[in-house]
């Protein structure tokens, strides 16, 4: 590879290469991606210009523009300008989902882009604007709530002096000044500050405009002021830790990140968070446990939006070569993965590694859950990057990247662990790749029938075929493939905290989705209830699939049945098969730990 990465009319030194390379990423670098991202802003809103008819808010984009071109930069470079100018497009080349807003909806939004311009350069100016369910978002500024029934209408926006009113017909509602006052017919955007000063932090809490979701645009869900100050005191919270322990990241984050889409939480230990290419600087996240968690998204998410900003300026992969895509394993997902969507699981999970790395430092000496999620990250990217690092689609900087990180990820695992949470990170990170297995890999109908003959006619051992690795067939019912790892969490945050109780391994697993009661006790260590739980599962002509990953670990804890515990550890979809075939085809089901010795012993 080259000393830098040259193009057209943007350039990326080597040190800032270098540093996207690790993983990191200051304030210079991310300055340099801006750049990179506001020309490619704007070539997006040119093509669409050229593509359709946005005249009348091209002219007023022009004028405020002259007036105050700041504001226009703040406009342009707001995340869901990019989310629309990437839809608009779309749809213009015949795309777009059907879900999606009539096409002359989504390119009226030319005209609200152009009012909250012209408006915050204080012109004067009529342009007409599209009207979503009532709503008109104004990107900046808020959104105004119209008395209008169709569900798609235009209204005028006019602004005179001091004043601005949006025209419907047979009503008129004035915009608010200052544009920060609430009012019955408007929601201005909220923006959080935290930090002090000099190395403060402020976002938009973006809650009604539609395309501040991804990938799909949403109607407004405003917050109510108790939300809003929560969100407050939850970004405090991750904000001084971020400042703490990730000061370089912190400062490059500040001056990059631009809004957050705050959505319901959801269950304890399972955030969801979400970026967008197409939305640099946008962030949508659940609302947070704790302050600690919602650090740790922030840089996941921030590890995509730097990621992206590269890809928009080099690719790291070759293209695809054939008609569908080859799929992998993501310890961070329930399905399985094209490469692409793997490296960028791995360069988040790198970030997430680190932050964790850093959290136990500083964490309090009993707070064994940070402990944990360092050594759990650190062999899921490390396991992800083995299965591509030689991938003959990586370019040059691709291949360069990938092993950076590995080299990194390297030196994190010869790191010191408290021997307990190392234990259960190997645990909870063997247990997920087999359960993914288990649902994803299917052996072949021919080497599946000659097992099941061969185990009816009392054979010593399972044929070679069965042997053979592999195709992976997407299972759409895989879901929740962590939660071992959750009722981990949940026992060590117990520890930590006198004051959270499990209870039984009932209740423990009635507090996790997807969740067996056979998981429960092999979380809390009891190899020998689990592996009984785990048989009377198998017993089941529904079993799930993830109860012949958890009975391989059952096995292995208790030092049991070494042939089955290292066929269901490594191969449980071979079990999972033959156990169903055999069930069809006797109408019984056989002792999964004896037919799992069995399918062990050809590679005893």
């Amino acid at each position: 590879m080259s000393a830098e990465l040259s193009l057209p009319h943007h350039r990326l030194p080597a040190a800032g290469v270098l540093e996207l390379m690790r993983g990191e990423g200051g304030p210079d670098t991310l300055a340099l991606l801006l750049g990179a991202e506001r020309s490619r802003r704007l070539l997006l809103l040119r093509l669409l210009s050229d593509t359709t008819d946005i005249g009348p808010a091209w002219d007023l984009l022009s004028r405020a523009q002259r007036r105050a071109p700041q504001v226009v930069e703040d406009i342009l470079m707001y995340p869901q300008t990019g989310m629309w100018l990437a839809s608009a497009l779309r749809q213009l080349r015949a795309t777009a989902s059907v879900d999606e807003p009539p096409l002359p909806a989504v390119v009226g939004r030319a005209g609200a882009l152009a009012a909250a311009a012209g408006l915050r350069a204080g012109l004067d100016f009529a342009i007409d604007v599209p009207v979503r369910h009532g709503w008109v978002p104004l990107p900046t500024l808020g959104s105004a709530v119209l008395p209008v029934s169709s569900p798609w209408a235009t209204a005028t926006l006019r602004a005179q002096g001091a004043s601005a009113v949006f025209e419907v017909p047979g009503a008129t509602v004035a915009v608010p000044s200052p544009f920060d006052a609430p009012g019955p017919h408007w929601h201005p955007v909220r923006r959080l500050s935290v930090g002090p000063e000099g190395r403060r932090l402020t976002v938009v809490l973006e809650d009604t405009d539609p395309y501040r979701t991804y990938p799909m645009p949403v109607e407004p869900h405003p917050l109510s002021e108790e939300a809003a100050a929560l969100w407050q005191r939850l970004l405090e919270q991750a904000w001084a830790v971020l400042l703490d322990e990730q000061p370089v990241t912190a400062d490059a984050m500040r001056r990059s990140w631009l809004s957050l889409t705050p959505t319901a939480a959801r269950e304890r230990f399972r955030p969801r968070s979400v970026t967008s290419g197409e939305a640099f600087g946008g962030i949508e996240a659940s609302e947070p446990d704790d302050g600690t968690q919602l650090a740790a998204t922030l840089i996941h998410e921030f590890q995509h939006t730097k990621l992206s900003g590269l890809l928009h300026l080099a690719p790291l992969l070759h293209g695809e070569t054939d008609a569908s895509p080859e799929l992998w394993y993501a310890p961070w997902r329930d399905d399985p993965r094209p490469l692409g969507g793997l490296l960028q699981g791995i360069y988040a999970f790198v970030g997430v590694t680190a932050f964790w790395r850093g959290h136990r430092a500083t964490a309090p000496e009993h707070d064994t859950l940070a402990h944990f999620e360092f050594a759990l990250w650190r062999i899921h990217v490390s396991s992800a990057m083995e299965q591509i690092h030689h991938h003959p689609r990586l370019t040059p900087l691709g291949r360069a990247l990938l092993d950076t990180l590995r080299g990194q990820a390297a030196q994190w695992l010869s790191e010191p662990v408290p021997d307990k949470c190392l234990a259960l990170a190997r645990l909870c990170a063997t247990d997920r790749v087999a359960r993914w297995r288990a649902h994803h890999r299917r052996p072949s109908v021919s080497a599946v029938d000659a097992t099941v003959r061969a185990w009816l006619a009392g054979a010593a051992t399972p044929p070679p075929s069965l042997g053979e690795e592999c195709e992976i067939v997407p299972d759409p019912s895989a879901r929740w493939l962590d939660s071992l790892a959750v009722l981990v969490r949940y026992r060590l945050a117990d520890m930590d905290d006198e004051r959270t109780s499990l209870g039984t391994a009932e209740k423990a697993a009635a507090m996790v989705a997807g969740a067996l009661t056979a998981d429960a006790l092999l979380a809390a260590g009891d190899a020998t209830a689990a592996r009984h739980a785990y048989v009377s599962q198998l017993a089941t002509e529904s079993c799930p699939a993830g109860a012949w990953a958890g009975l391989g670990q059952a096995l292995a804890m208790a030092g049991t049945d070494p042939a089955a515990a290292r066929l269901l550890c490594h191969h449980p979809e071979r079990a999972r098969a033959v156990h169903q075939a055999l069930l069809r085809f006797t109408g019984t089901a056989p002792d999964p730990v004896r037919l799992a010795a069995w399918l062990g012993s050809a590679e005893g």
